[in-house]
């Protein structure tokens, strides 16, 4: 026996599809397999519940190779990648210290958000003292207006310096229509085709720098989905590449100036494979243009975490957030990563969290060893057909954005502004009835932090600090948390803290899943829960409940006794509290007509129903 070898295939023979289908719809016992088990997503295209070898037939995704067009698996043949941190460089000197302090804590790129009016070469030679720009990727950002005159101040320092200038790397962030999109700001479109016309000129003793940005970190920090990211990102480049080429440069000089600056959402698969799908789209749009090499049609990806769907309350599942996205980010092949620290919500970052949002992705790489293998999706049934869908319905908004006009006019018709909004309110909606779940802070919170005293910063989601212009409609720029948080903040303002009291009677197992339902519902919004092992009789529990000087009185049973306990308990209190039955039994309506209006369960609103209590309780 010992000398028997396991031959798998041959123990184990092949299932086909339909026998794998045959026994599933067997196990589901008459329930439909679709509504079931197939997940429609946002995005607008189904993910099976299982994939097998042939779903991969036909996909172009899984014939390239690391390096090779059309990049989908990545446009270089390693996973390296840059660890950013971004400073502000208001102050030249103090940003020029911290720069030079991180860098030797394992940064090797750096954001440099720049002061306009100080702008000269004084101010970059402060800036940039110490530091050696061959050794590190530097990134810039200033005013629209300015950045030509950055690119070539910039040209003149490392001449200066004596730098071979072939071998820096960096960007400027030159993205007028980002500008229009954040702030409102009308700009006319000629205008926008001479500043990138003249910033990409200006820097062209830079090679290596790209002096355009396509910040789609920005719709994606206003609630974007995945393919709405993308299809509109891949819009935004190919106008500054029609602009670029009609004002007479190359495809390769314009291709090669744009830099894309992609944010990074929850959705761990969808990420992945949004990085993915953009790099062999954009090779093909790039491709329309004939470039004359191939290398042209690389995309260059920053990736920055997301600010949509962190959260002000139990704050540090930010960090869990970041960690899976900088996980995407780093699978799916980004150029270069900022992990943003987890308390940018509500304060400036301090050295601690800004320390943890470094180490993040130091451990990535040199203790999880991310960087060793190039796409490690690939051939992955699931991922690959991710990433053939995702690219699917970004085409789809792609050209839709092509055939009525290009971006910028999307952009000034407010067409962008409006899908995106329209999109930041379905998730918002989401969000106040649990369909998208934010652990801290529309389920599970945790129950007795407070927040107020911490806020010290007005939520701004382009960090710029500057006040929003007239002339185009702007982003959404709410939080998917910030009505929960609001609501919380409320309560906690007021000074009165409402009691929720959990009436526990009956069946075991049903009282005490709903009692535990019921304390993370009110916990939402703050109120003080009260648990109970149970009662033998509702009088007792409402005494009891009395005696707390609650304000609410939740029953907590099954389904079939409630027919009995609900009216006794809406007797006995008698007015006092505001009652309420945790879950839909089949006699509600009977209950309703008894007088007894508030139930809470699965269904509800749960935002709405809390902003309800609260005008009750503290609002009155």
């Amino acid at each position: 026996m010992a000398e028997k070898k396991l031959n798998l295939l041959a123990d184990f023979p092949a299932i086909s599809t339909q026998e794998w289908m045959d026994k599933i719809i067997a196990d589901l016992k008459g329930a439909d397999f679709n509504k079931k088990l197939v997940w429609r997503t946002t995005e607008g295209f189904d993910v099976m519940p299982f994939y097998r070898a042939e779903n991969l037939e036909g996909l172009e995704t899984k014939d390239s190779a690391p390096g090779k067009f059309p990049y989908v698996r990545g446009t270089k043949d390693n996973n390296t990648w840059y660890i950013r941190q971004n400073i502000d460089a208001s102050d030249a000197a103090a940003a020029n210290a911290k720069a030079l302090e991180i860098l030797d804590k394992g940064i090797d790129s750096i954001g440099f958000k720049l002061n306009k009016k100080a702008l000269s070469a004084d101010y970059i030679a402060t800036l940039l003292n110490g530091i050696y720009a061959d050794c590190v990727e530097l990134n810039f950002t200033v005013c629209i207006r300015k950045c030509a005159e950055l690119a070539t101040l910039l040209t003149d320092y490392f001449t200066q310096k004596g730098y071979d200038l072939s071998k820096l790397n960096g960007s400027i962030n030159c993205d007028p229509i980002n500008r229009m999109l954040l702030k409102g700001k009308k700009l006319d479109a000629d205008m926008v085709g001479n500043l990138v016309k003249q910033t990409v000129e200006a820097g062209k003793a830079l090679p290596n720098y790209r002096m355009l940005g396509v910040n789609a970190v920005s719709l994606n920090n206003a609630g974007a989905y995945v393919s709405q990211e993308l299809g509109y990102a891949l819009a935004w480049g190919a106008q500054y590449m029609t602009m670029l080429t009609e004002a007479g440069l190359t495809a390769d000089e314009a291709a090669k100036a744009i830099k894309f600056n992609f944010g990074i959402g929850g959705n761990y698969f969808f990420e992945i494979a949004k990085f993915r799908a953009a790099r062999m789209l954009w090779a093909d749009i790039v491709k329309a243009y004939n470039p004359a090499c191939d290398c042209a049609a690389k995309m260059h990806v920053h990736a920055e975490t997301s600010l949509f769907n962190k959260t002000i309350f139990d704050a540090h599942v930010n960090l869990l957030r970041t960690q899976t996205e900088a996980m995407s980010a780093t699978l799916g092949g980004v150029d270069s990563l900022t992990v943003n620290p987890f308390d940018i919500t509500y304060k400036a970052s301090d050295d601690f969290s800004e320390r943890i949002a470094r180490n993040q992705q130091l451990l990535l790489k040199e203790e999880s060893h991310f960087d060793k293998v190039v796409d490690p999706a690939a051939g992955s049934y699931y991922l690959e057909n991710l990433t053939a869908k995702i690219a699917e319905q970004a085409w789809k908004i792609f050209l839709d954005i092509e055939n009525t006009g290009g971006f910028f006019a999307a952009v000034e018709n407010g067409t962008v502004q409006a899908a995106i909004r329209a999109t930041s309110e379905k998730r918002q909606k989401d969000v106040a009835s649990r369909k998208e779940i934010y652990v801290g802070t529309n389920q599970f919170p945790n129950f007795n932090e407070v927040a107020g005293d911490k806020i010290t910063k007005e939520s701004c989601q382009c960090n710029c600090g500057c006040s929003t212009e007239t002339g185009t409609d702007t982003l959404p720029t709410a939080r998917a948390a910030e009505q929960f948080e609001a609501l919380r903040l409320a309560t906690e303002a007021s000074g009165k803290r409402p009691k929720a009291f959990m009436l526990t009677i009956g069946n075991l197992a049903m009282r005490l899943a709903r009692a535990q339902f019921s304390c993370n519902f009110f916990a939402c919004a703050g109120y003080e829960v009260i648990d109970n092992l149970g009662f033998q009789t509702v009088e007792e529990g409402v005494a009891a409940a009395q005696k707390a000087n609650a304000d609410i009185i939740v029953l907590c049973s099954s389904d079939d006794e409630y027919a009995e306990l609900a009216p006794a308990a809406y007797k006995a209190i008698g007015g006092k509290q505001i009652f309420v039955v945790a879950g839909a039994p089949a006699c509600m309506d009977d209950l309703k007509a008894a007088g007894i209006e508030n139930f809470i369960h699965v269904k509800v609103n749960v935002l709405e129903t809390l902003q309800a209590f609260n005008k009750q309780l503290i609002n009155k």
